[in-house]
C-alpha cells in the first residue's frame, strides 16, 4: 500500500471515530431523558444515513452525516422530543440529497417517520426560495405541514439552529442572507412555538454576523460589568434565601443576563447607551411545586415575601401565570428596587412552567398518535394559519409580512357581550374583533361599542374592553379597510372580498370593452387588449376593464384610431416606473427576476468596494436608512443594476435579505474625505441661557460641519431637538456627540434616522 492510500485510511478511521462518538452523545441525550426506550430504531435510521450520505462533506470539511446528528441532539436534548423526531431528523436529508424515495423511508421506518420526512422535504432549501412565488408556495408549504405533524416546523428550526452555528465557514453575501431570513421568519416562528432558548440563540447569532463590531462591543462590556452584577445579585439574594427557606421551599434562584441581541435592539429602538439599561439581567427563582399547594398561589406567596423585603414597582408587574401568553410562556414578573438603589426584574416559576418556558410546547405536546386531542393555544393559533391559507393566491411578500405581524405580536384579551375572551394582537382594531368572531360578521361590520360607548371600525382595542359589534346586511367591506386591519385573519378576508368585489367589476368592463371592439368591427384577442390597456398606461388588461367600467376611462366611438396609434412612449413610461430605483415590489415575476440575474456581474467572493471618484458614486444610498460610511452596510443589486446601500440593520434591508438572497452584496468603505453624507443628531438636555449657542459653535467652528437643518423646542425647564447636517463618515458623528455631551446640562445626544 501506498504512503498516501495508508493517509487516506488513517483520515477515514478519525473521521468514523468523530462520528461515533457524535452518535453515542445522541444516544445517552436520549437515555438521560423521560422517552420511551426505543435505542434500536435510532441506530437503525443513523446506520441508514451515514451509509445514504457516505463520503459527502459539508462546506466546512467535515463529513456530511454530522449535520442530522447535530439536529437529532438538538431535537432531543434542547426540545425534549422523543424517537420519532430524533430518527426524523437523522433521515431530514436522504430524500433530497439521495436516490432514496419517501416509500423506502415508510417501508423501512414506517409511515408516521415517513410523513414527517415527507414534510421536511417539500421545504428544504429554506423557507425562502429565489423567487418571490417560490417564496410564498414554500412558506405555504411549511404551514400546511404544521397541522398535519407539528414537529416538522421543530425539526425545520433545528436545522436552521445548526445551520445558523456553523455560518462561519460560508461567505459573507451568503451569511447576511441566511441570518436575514433566520431574523425575519425562524427567531419569531421559535418565539411563537415558545422555544425561548433557541429564539435568543438564533437572534445572538445572527446579530453577532449582521453586527460583528457592536457584538463584540456588548460581549467586552457584559465581560466588564459581570464582577459588578455577581455581587450586587450576592447581596440580593441573602434576605430573599433566609425568607424563602423558612417557608420551606425547595428552589434554585439565580441571574439571567439579557441576550446581546436583546440589549442591541433596547439601544437602537430607545436611543440609548449600554450604561442607559436598567434591566440587563435579572434573577430567576424556579420551585419545586408543593403537594397539595397551586402553582398560582405558591407563585404569589414568593412574591409576598419579596415585596416584604424590597420595595415594588407597580407598573411593572406581569402576571401569565393566570393567563398564559399564547406560546404557553408562564411566570410571574416584578420589578424592585435593589439593595443599591436599582431596579431589578424578578421572574418567578415553577420547574413545569420553567420546562415550558425553555423547550416550548414540546416539552408537554401530545400527539395525535396517543390518541390525545387538546384544545391548546397552539391548536388556535395553527387553525388561524389554515385560514389564512384559504385565501386564493396571496401575493408572496404581502402573505409573508401578514404572517410575521401576527409572529411577532404581543396579545390583549378582549371580552365579548356574554364575557367570552377572545385572544387578539396588540393594535388590534374594532374590525379585527369581528372577524374574529365570524367572517360573516366582520363582512357587515358597521361600527362597534366598546364599554359601551360607539366608536368607529378603526379603533384600537385594549386589555379589558368589552366589545359589541354592529352590523348592517348592506354593508360590504371597503378598500380602506385594509388600512386598519392588523390580523392575519381579517387582513386576508378583506382582501378576498376586494378582489371579489374587482373581479366582478373586470367582468363588466371587458364585455364593454368587447362591445366597443365589435362596434368597430374588429375581432378581439387578448394581444390587443393588452395594446389598448398599454395605451392607456395599465399593466394589466383587467386594470383597464375596472377603469373603463368605473367611468374612469372612456374609450373612443371608434377603437381604431387608438390601435393605428405608437405605444411605445406609454410603454417605456410604464416600464421605468415598474424597475425604479431600490424597487422590491415582490409584484416582480420570477421570469424578470431570473433575466436581471442573468444580466448583473458582480464577484461575490470578495466585498463590494463602495467608491467615490470625481462626485460619481458607483452606489445609491437608500432614502429608507441613509447609511454613511462607517455603518455596518451591505448592498442590494436593484433592477437597473445599481448597487444600493442599506444599513444592515434597517427594515427594508431584512426584508430583502429574506426575499432576493442572491441581489445581496457585502461592502465595504472606501476613503470618502471628500464626500458629504446627510445625518441626524438628536439631542435633549435641561434648558439654560446660551445652550444653542453653544450647541452650533461646537458643530460649526469646532468640527467646521454645515449644519443644514436645527429644530430646537423647550417646554418644562427642558429642551430637545434635532440637528441635520453633511458629515464624512461615522467617525464625524462619533466626535460630534462625544463634544456636544461634554457640555453642562445636555442630558444626551445619538444620532436618528430621519
Amino acid at each position: 500500500m501506498s504512503e498516501g492510500n495508508k493517509t487516506g485510511v488513517e483520515d477515514m478511521s478519525v473521521e468514523e471515530q468523530q462520528i461515533r462518538a457524535e452518535f453515542d452523545a445522541l444516544i445517552q441525550d436520549y437515555l438521560n431523558s423521560n422517552h420511551r426506550r426505543k435505542v434500536e430504531l435510532i441506530t437503525k435510521a443513523f446506520e441508514f444515513a451515514n451509509q445514504a450520505h457516505a463520503g459527502v462533506k459539508r462546506r466546512s470539511g467535515e463529513p456530511y452525516i454530522m449535520h442530522p446528528l447535530a439536529v437529532a441532539r438538538i431535537v432531543c436534548k434542547e426540545m425534549g422530543l422523543g424517537s420519532t423526531s430524533i430518527c426524523s431528523a437523522l433521515l431530514h436529508d436522504v430524500v433530497e440529497d439521495t436516490e432514496y424515495t419517501v416509500e423506502d423511508i415508510s417501508n423501512m421506518f414506517g409511515p408516521k417517520i415517513a410523513q414527517i420526512v415527507d414534510g421536511l422535504t417539500k421545504i428544504s432549501g429554506g423557507i425562502f426560495g429565489e423567487q418571490a412565488s417560490a417564496q410564498a408556495e414554500n412558506f405555504r408549504k411549511l404551514l400546511l405541514t404544521m397541522n398535519d405533524d407539528i414537529r416538522v416546523i421543530l425539526i425545520k428550526i433545528a436545522d436552521r439552529l445548526h445551520n445558523m452555528r456553523t455560518l462561519g465557514s460560508l461567505l459573507p453575501a451568503k451569511q447576511f442572507k441566511i441570518a436575514g431570513e433566520t431574523l425575519y421568519l425562524y427567531a419569531p416562528l421559535a418565539h411563537r412555538l415558545g422555544l425561548f432558548s433557541i429564539k435568543t440563540e438564533l437572534e445572538d447569532l445572527s446579530f453577532k454576523y449582521e453586527h460583528p463590531q457592536e457584538y463584540a462591543y456588548i460581549m467586552e462590556r457584559l465581560k466588564e460589568t459581570e464582577a459588578n452584577r455577581k455581587a450586587l445579585f450576592e447581596r440580593f439574594a441573602v434576605p430573599v434565601d433566609k425568607k424563602l427557606q423558612n417557608m420551606g421551599l425547595t428552589y434554585e434562584m439565580h441571574a439571567r443576563v439579557k441576550s446581546a441581541y436583546s440589549i442591541w435592539y433596547k439601544m437602537e429602538n430607545k436611543g440609548v447607551s449600554f450604561d442607559d439599561i436598567y434591566d440587563i439581567y435579572a434573577v430567576r427563582i424556579i420551585f419545586e411545586n408543593q403537594p397539595g399547594i397551586d402553582e398560582k398561589t405558591q407563585c404569589w406567596e414568593i412574591y409576598s415575601a419579596i415585596t416584604d423585603i424590597y420595595r415594588i414597582r407597580p407598573d411593572r408587574i406581569r402576571d401569565w401565570v393566570s393567563r398564559p401568553k399564547a406560546n404557553g410562556y408562564q411566570a410571574l414578573h416584578l420589578t424592585v428596587m435593589g439593595p443599591d438603589g436599582q431596579w431589578m426584574e424578578i421572574q418567578i416559576r415553577s420547574q413545569r412552567m420553567d420546562d415550558i418556558a425553555e423547550k416550548g410546547f414540546a416539552a408537554h405536546w401530545k400527539y395525535k398518535e396517543h390518541n390525545v386531542e387538546e384544545d391548546t393555544e397552539l391548536d388556535k393559533w395553527l387553525h388561524t394559519i389554515t385560514e389564512i391559507l384559504e385565501n386564493p393566491d396571496p401575493n408572496a411578500l404581502d402573505f409573508l409580512d401578514t404572517i410575521k405581524l401576527n409572529l411577532f405580536s404581543a396579545e390583549i384579551f378582549v371580552f365579548t357581550p356574554k364575557g367570552d375572551i377572545k385572544t387578539l394582537p396588540q393594535g388590534a382594531t374594532a374590525l379585527d374583533f369581528a372577524y374574529a368572531l365570524h367572517t360573516n360578521i366582520g363582512n357587515k361590520c358597521i361600527g362597534a361599542k366598546v364599554n359601551h360607548r360607539l366608536v368607529p371600525l378603526s379603533h384600537p382595542l385594549t386589555s379589558g374592553d368589552q366589545v359589541e359589534i354592529l352590523t348592517s346586511r348592506s354593508q360590504e367591506p371597503q378598500p380602506e379597510w385594509m388600512g386598519f386591519v392588523t390580523t392575519a385573519k381579517a387582513r386576508a378576508k378583506v382582501d378576498y372580498a376586494l378582489k371579489r368585489v374587482r373581479r366582478e367589476t373586470a367582468r363588466a368592463g371587458e364585455q364593454k370593452v368587447i362591445a366597443a371592439f365589435k362596434q368597430a368591427d374588429i375581432e378581439q384577442n387578448t394581444s390587443l387588449f393588452d395594446k389598448v390597456a398599454l395605451y392607456y398606461g395599465f399593466p394589466k388588461r383587467d386594470d383597464l376593464f375596472c377603469s373603463v367600467e368605473k367611468g374612469e376611462t372612456i374609450l373612443p366611438e371608434n377603437i381604431k384610431k387608438i390601435l393605428k396609434e405608437k405605444t411605445d412612449n406609454r410603454f417605456l413610461k410604464y416600464l421605468k416606473q415598474a424597475l425604479s430605483v431600490g424597487k422590491t415590489s415582490s409584484s416582480d415575476t420570477p421570469e424578470e427576476v431570473g433575466e436581471t440575474k442573468e444580466k448583473l456581474q458582480f464577484d461575490k467572493k470578495r466585498p463590494y468596494i463602495l467608491r467615490e471618484e470625481a462626485f460619481n458614486r458607483n452606489y445609491v444610498i437608500a432614502d429608507c436608512c441613509k447609511p454613511i460610511p462607517g455603518d455596518d452596510a451591505l448592498g442590494f443589486i436593484n433592477d437597473d443594476g445599481n448597487v444600493v446601500v442599506h444599513k444592515r440593520s434597517c427594515p427594508i434591508s431584512m426584508r430583502l435579505k429574506s426575499s432576493f438572497g442572491e441581489r445581496i452584496l457585502s461592502t465595504e468603505w472606501s476613503s470618502h474625505q471628500t464626500a458629504s453624507f446627510e445625518a441626524t443628531l438628536e439631542i435633549k438636555g435641561i434648558d439654560s441661557l446660551g445652550v444653542l449657542s453653544k450647541i452650533s459653535k461646537i458643530i460649526s467652528e469646532d468640527f467646521n460641519v454645515n449644519i443644514q437643518r436645527l429644530l430646537i423646542e423647550a417646554k418644562d425647564g427642558m429642551f430637545e431637538g434635532k440637528i441635520k447636517m453633511k458629515v464624512h463618515d461615522v467617525e464625524d458623528i462619533q466626535k460630534i456627540c462625544i463634544a456636544l455631551s461634554k457640555l453642562k446640562n445636555i442630558k444626551s445626544v445619538g444620532r436618528v434616522a430621519e
